[in-house]
């Protein structure tokens, strides 16, 4: 007999294959939108991205090597919110099958040899710990070691408030790693992805030769409504868009989630990286 449903009206649909997109509300099978890149045939609504995926969308296949997977958030203030932090970071765990929210290493980009950062929001929302800040550091710092440009993949509620002064330390070291890539003339992308913010976009986010952001993508350092509250202003519709932020010259394009690697192997090129 057919599983059936909690009402009892007919067969139930298998957990996690179906998916509704949250902007044209359309109704897609779960193995299509990732053949699509995650990107909604319908309306073009460009998804979250899990962080391995979105390593295997840009590195060229068997090219990648990763760094320091070993690396892991411990909580040094034994923080507790609606659960404690170690309770937090265990489920994190177990729902991505990743150690930390971002994921760094060697590889090739359409026979580029680059460093890669990608961060994944589906951990802690993508928020910059101390061991998150490490890993781009030492991501930049491989950069330097091995003559590479490096390609960052951003997506970030900000830095981890589970941290406190540990995780805004971050943006400090990060931002000096980001420097000396800039002193030693290594090129240095930025992908901006839905969202980034706050810590993130204060820092390492916004210190690229080049800023390439995703359609629709949400960006900004704190959210619209505290913005307002504060200047006692309306703001502008779409103020925190990618689209408004490529108008005001806070981007240098945007680009369609299929034609991203190809972008930034071409802008790569431009910079002067050789196969």
């Amino acid at each position: 007999m057919p599983d059936k449903t909690a009402s009892g009206r007919g067969p139930a649909v298998p957990s996690g294959l179906m998916v509704k997109c949250p902007t044209c509300g359309e109704t897609l099978y779960s193995k299509q939108l990732e053949e699509n890149l995650f990107v909604c045939p319908h309306c073009d609504h460009h998804g979250k991205v899990p962080g391995r995926k979105r390593v295997n969308q840009l590195a060229d296949e068997g090219s990648f090597v990763e760094y320091d997977d070993e690396l892991r958030s411990v909580d040094p203030l034994g923080f507790v919110d609606r659960k404690p932090y170690a309770k937090r970071l265990e489920a994190a765990v177990k729902k991505t099958g990743e150690g930390e929210a971002v994921i760094c290493g060697l590889g090739e980009l359409d026979g580029l040899p680059v460093s890669l950062a990608v961060m994944d929001f589906m951990f802690i929302g993508g928020s910059m710990g101390s061991v998150v800040g490490e890993k781009i550091t030492r991501a930049m710092e491989r950069a330097l070691a091995k003559k590479r440009a490096m390609v960052m993949v951003c997506t970030s509620g900000g830095a981890r408030m589970q941290e406190g002064i540990l995780s805004l330390m971050q943006m400090a070291k990060t931002s000096a790693a980001c420097a000396r890539l800039r002193e030693a003339g290594l090129p240095y992308l930025v992908v901006l992805t839905d969202p980034t913010t706050a810590g993130v976009m204060a820092s390492y986010a916004q210190l690229g030769d080049v800023h390439v952001a995703e359609p629709g993508a949400l960006m900004g350092f704190t959210g619209a409504r505290v913005i307002e509250q504060t200047i006692k202003q309306k703001l502008p519709p779409g103020f925190q868009s990618s689209e408004f932020q490529l108008e005001h010259g806070f981007v240098d394009l945007i680009c369609h989630r299929h034609q991203l690697k190809a972008t930034l192997a071409r802008l790569l090129r431009l910079l002067g990286v050789e196969d």
